[in-house]
């Protein structure tokens, strides 16, 4: 297994680490117990400034000369990597973040599945031609070529520090492009053993580049680093076009961090229903900007539904991590676990009632299960990262429309229904399903 104990880690610039020197050091803690699992080395602006000079000298003379077939295989090999090294990366994402272990293994069974994906896709990336003959002669053709961007700077808080880093990287390294990464602090060593992979895979160096520290000066300077091409970033909408307007003359790519409704009818499989909202909305603590934080249960079936929710999140088990029996882990931080708290708080100040759950001890907040929260309150416009469930009654899919249509964006939307093949309520279900995918959604944007 991984040992993290007086583990340094510092930034990796063409495939070296890089050692103290003039660079702050800090440590990082286990969020169970608060033990340190080692010490990381803040980078420095110049530092960033060499990381994107790397990428660039590596993409102009080695990545974007490689041959397709090269970089699918290298993917491919990383992802054989990654399964082969299961239970040693899902030790690591436990120690560093607190996610149960079983669901760490759930993150790195995606990621290789990502890393495979990506690695099929190169073969859409090809030439076409193009027939002229509706503008110019027929025997004229046109010829459509797909290139790669060049250096693309990531920053993202990377609460499934595998999957969703390699939802940005994978296609990106696919493409031909060069990487400058900065993780959060949290998921540093995650990440450092993911480039050891790829370097393993047969990945040349100075194609990832890992830039450690949240210094605001750094990640400006990588940001608006002129041979930067592309930006990916993850912050609450607000936060993301405030950073679009920063960021000047360069192609961004935003994932907004937003609500994500879930609504379920009354015909719905009940069961179905509270399992999947109890695993997308519990398990994962305040790792998951996809998690089901307000949920919209039909009055038909309303009461029954709470009382059978009520019973499962009842026997879901907190504790160690490691532990494969359980199902609840710690959250981020002390920080995190205290504004969570207090949320809870605020929301029965303002008339909610707390169902089940509610407490906190040190960084484990109960799995908690609110309702009396009106679909138009402050509160359920909110974004929460934690263990928190919110649950609103609904008449018809018109009292849930103005929610899904509201300024903030929506970036997912849960709806469970047993009408897609045509019962009584058929065309009022299908009507409300089309609505929500016509809703003007922003974020979540790939390469």
């Amino acid at each position: 297994m991984t040992k993290l104990k007086n583990y340094h880690f510092g930034s990796i610039i063409d495939g070296k680490e890089l050692d103290k020197g003039e660079r702050t050091e800090i440590a990082i803690y286990n969020p169970y117990n608060a033990e340190v699992l080692g010490k990381i080395l803040y980078a420095t602006p110049q530092d960033a400034e060499n990381a994107v000079s790397s990428a660039h000298r590596v993409y102009t003379k080695t990545m974007k000369k490689m041959p397709t077939h090269r970089r699918a295989e290298i993917l491919r090999k990383t992802a054989d990597l990654l399964e082969s090294e299961q239970e040693q990366f899902a030790h690591l994402l436990t120690l560093e973040g607190g996610k149960p272990i079983k669901v760490s293994r759930l993150d790195i069974a995606y990621a290789a599945q990502v890393l495979r994906f990506a690695s099929q896709a190169i073969k859409s990336i090809y030439e076409e031609r193009v027939s002229l003959n509706q503008v110019v002669e027929e025997s004229h053709l046109g010829i459509v070529k797909r290139v790669s961007l060049g250096v693309i700077a990531i920053s993202l808080p990377v609460n499934y520090p595998l999957t969703l880093l390699l939802y940005k990287m994978a296609p990106a390294i696919a493409a031909g492009n060069t990487i400058v990464l900065n993780p959060t602090e949290t998921t540093v060593y995650s990440t450092g053993l993911l480039y050891r992979l790829f370097e393993k895979a047969g990945m040349p160096k100075g194609v990832i580049n890992i830039i450690a520290g949240a210094n605001q000066s750094l990640v400006g300077n990588l940001m608006n680093h002129p041979k930067v091409k592309l930006v990916i970033c993850t912050k609450s909408s607000a936060e993301s076009w405030k950073e679009k307007d920063i960021i000047k003359k360069k192609k961004i790519l935003l994932d907004f961090k937003t609500k994500n409704p879930t609504i379920i009818f009354d015909e719905a499989d009940l069961d179905f229903a509270i399992t999947t909202v109890v695993n997308a909305g519990l398990l994962h603590t305040d790792r998951s900007i996809m998690s089901a934080q307000h949920v919209f249960v039909q009055k038909g079936i309303y009461e029954k539904f709470l009382e059978e929710l009520i019973k499962k999140v009842q026997t879901l088990k907190i504790g160690n991590p490691l532990d494969d029996t359980i199902d609840i882990g710690p959250m981020a931080s002390l920080a995190a676990a205290e504004k969570a708290e207090t949320w809870v708080r605020n929301m029965i100040e303002r008339g909610a009632t707390v169902l089940v759950g509610g407490s906190r001890h040190q960084t484990m907040m109960e799995p908690t299960i609110i309702s009396g929260v009106t679909a138009d309150s402050t509160v359920a416009r909110g974004i929460t990262f934690a263990p928190i469930i919110s649950i609103m009654p609904f008449h018809t899919k018109q009292d849930v429309m103005s929610y899904m249509n509201a300024p903030e964006s929506v970036l997912h939307a849960g709806v469970f229904t047993r009408n897609s093949k045509g019962t009584t309520r058929k065309e009022e279900v299908n009507l409300a399903i089309e609505e929500m995918t016509t809703i003007k959604l922003i974020g979540n944007n790939h390469l």
